[in-house]
């Protein structure tokens, strides 16, 4: 039985208590209704948001996408049995997963396109992810007694003004609503609340954008993350408040009984700096500064990691994953995946739909690398909400498994998408997105974006640099403000030309550009030269940026060379990082060029701190 309260969850992950799910009277579909909700979710209806800045509205303007294979449906069908007939006539049914991604790729992924999931009457949630504005301070709720649209003025029908606080994080997990607003990092939330899901310490619902304040009062919040019925906080200065429904201990507490407002998760995260946060339905998930996994919650199918079933109420650490350091972490409705700073993933948890990618339905509960391709993984995608999992390579390939459109996918499967928002828009059942999006509604530019503009402007620029026989624009006084090299060399220096010839050309604008922006946009092979340059002119944070991007494009082949290099620079994080990666990959990387070449007093350290780590035993 799986009656209680709230929304049925999604099929396939149904556990065999009473625990795993909650349901509401108030939300139960019928047989029928639920038929009608699988046949006609293979539609997507979007809501485009335009926006007037003149008048300060926002419209929504309903569309229909249609089918996959270029069918329209203009009229949603009045039965799960008319549907079919009505993709049979357009030869739509169902063919087996991979093909629909192959042969029927969907219409490219518009961030302006707010997806609705299922338009009247089926719309059980409205699928707003993220709006960002900087004037307009309205946003668009759905009204599901009325079915349809309506605008509503953010925190109660203040109108928008200089303090007006910037909506930059909109969060909608089925039933209840979380936002999160800067720069005081507020959190606001409204919505169904029978079980305390918007902290405000009741059960009432709400109506209006309700401010979190208790505990977060002096905490600045930088992320949330929301299960079916709990939220996770995390603050600027890495500790984690948790509130909401808790019967499987997915608050953290220690106990099951609910939390009405936020409180900080403890216990073994006590003195940890957190720096991600993820939600399952009814699990909960952190990544710390030092790349360790905690997790508690429900355990049903394994989704904790911690190779066994029973539920954990307070946090606790992956010990399979030692020795491995984790970057991100993300839940999907019963398994998890992480991705590890050396770009490999890892998944366990329920597999019914192959969203672990292990090339099978069984489930694990211990972690299980996934297999993609030998391309590093530089992002990955999961949904509390839905059975599948997705990851964009460093290549740009976007690759899918798991749950397509009602079928199983168990192995990564490379699509036409080049974003991973693309997989959940268009083949997760329902149709959300993952992350949160970003709409800026006018044209207005920030300092900063203004000064990125100007890099490389010849019409403003006072000074150029000749590099390679290239000019590069650029502005004395914004030189001397940025960098205390400049500060000194351009002094007294009346040239509006200067040669370089110490750096390449690529190297050296993107130095300059580093200025403007305080980004970098270079390969990772060409990273090692900045970094040489960042060393050079004593940019510490520049240093840092440029072993971050080295460490996306280390392999086997130039891993030595890396390590050389970090050595040579006195960059004492990426020479860590190169030695633990040839230590994990030490067969292959002693058959290098890289290796036989290796410097000798080099070769001698390394053989020496390789032997204390234990990497020579048998």
């Amino acid at each position: 039985m799986h009656s209680s309260c709230g929304l049925p969850p999604p099929k396939g992950e149904l556990a065999s208590d009473a625990e795993c799910v909650v349901s509401d009277i108030h939300h139960r579909k019928t047989q029928e209704e639920e038929l009608r909700e699988e046949a006609w979710c293979q539609a997507t209806i979007r809501a485009k948001i335009s926006t007037d800045t003149r008048k300060g509205s926002i419209k929504i303007e309903k569309r229909v996408l249609g089918f996959p294979g270029g069918s329209v449906v203009k009229n949603p069908p009045a039965s799960a049995g008319d549907t079919d007939n009505h993709m049979r006539k357009r030869g739509v049914c169902q063919d087996l997963a991979a093909d629909e991604i192959r042969h029927h790729p969907p219409p490219p992924f518009d961030p302006l396109l707010v997806f609705l999931e299922h338009m009247s009457p089926l719309l059980p949630s409205f699928c707003l992810r993220s709006f960002e504005f900087t004037k307009l301070f309205d946003i668009i709720a759905f009204n599901l007694s009325l079915r349809r649209p309506y605008e509503q003025q953010m925190m109660c029908g203040e109108k928008s003004g200089p303090s007006t606080p910037k909506l930059v994080m909109l969060e909608d997990f089925l039933v209840p609503l979380t936002l999160r607003l800067l720069p005081e990092g507020e959190v606001f939330t409204w919505g169904h609340n029978a079980y305390s899901q918007l902290g405000n310490g009741t059960t009432n619902a709400g109506l209006v954008p309700y401010h979190i304040s208790t505990n977060l009062s002096n905490k600045q919040v930088i992320e949330v993350a929301c299960g079916s019925y709990h939220s996770l906080v995390l603050t600027s200065d890495g500790e984690v408040f948790a509130w909401g429904y808790n019967n499987s201990g997915q608050v953290g507490s220690g106990s099951t009984a609910n939390q009405p407002i936020p409180r900080r998760v403890t216990g073994c995260l006590q003195n940890k700096v957190v720096v991600n946060i993820a939600c399952g339905q009814m699990c909960s998930m952190a990544v710390v500064n030092t790349g360790e996994v905690f997790v508690w919650g429900y355990n049903g199918n394994g989704q904790l990691g911690l190779g066994s079933s029973g539920n954990q109420p307070t946090p606790c650490r992956v010990a399979a994953l030692q020795g491995i350091r984790v970057q991100r972490v993300a839940c999907g409705y019963a398994h998890t995946l992480v991705l590890t700073d050396e770009g490999q993933v890892y998944a366990w948890g329920a597999n019914s739909y192959g969203q672990l990618g292990t090339g099978n339905k069984s489930n694990q509960s211990y972690p299980t690398p996934v297999v993609v391709e030998k391309d590093r993984i530089i992002e990955i995608a999961a949904c509390h909400s839905a059975h599948t999992s997705a990851a964009k390579t460093q290549g740009g390939h976007v690759y899918m498994w798991g749950q397509c459109r009602g079928q199983s996918v168990t192995l990564p499967h490379l699509t036409h998408f080049s974003s991973t928002d693309d997989v959940f828009a268009c083949f997760a059942t329902p149709a959300v997105t993952w992350r949160l999006l970003s709409v800026e509604p006018d044209d207005h530019l920030t300092v900063a974006e203004s000064l990125k503009r100007e890099f490389d402007n010849p019409n403003t620029a006072d000074l150029k640099f000749l590099v390679d026989g290239k000019y590069i624009y650029v502005h004395k006084v914004l030189l001397k403000i940025r960098c205390e090299h400049f500060r000194s060399s351009l002094e007294d220096n009346e040239d509006d030309i200067v040669e370089m010839s110490e750096f390449s050309y690529p190297v050296y604008r993107a130095f300059l550009e580093y200025l403007y922006t305080d980004s970098i946009s270079l390969s990772p092979e060409e990273a090692v030269g900045l970094l040489d340059l960042a060393t050079f002119y004593r940019e510490n944070r520049l240093k840092k940026l440029c072993q971050q991007t080295i460490k996306q494009g280390i392999c086997e082949e130039n891993a030595i060379a890396l390590l050389s290099a970090a050595v040579k620079y006195e960059a004492q994080d990426l020479e860590e990082f190169c030695f633990r990666f040839c230590i994990n990959h030490l067969t292959v990387v002693t058959q290098t060029s890289g290796f036989a070449e290796m410097d000798h007093d080099l070769l001698k350290n390394f053989i020496s701190k390789a032997s204390r780590v234990g990497a020579f035993k048998n």
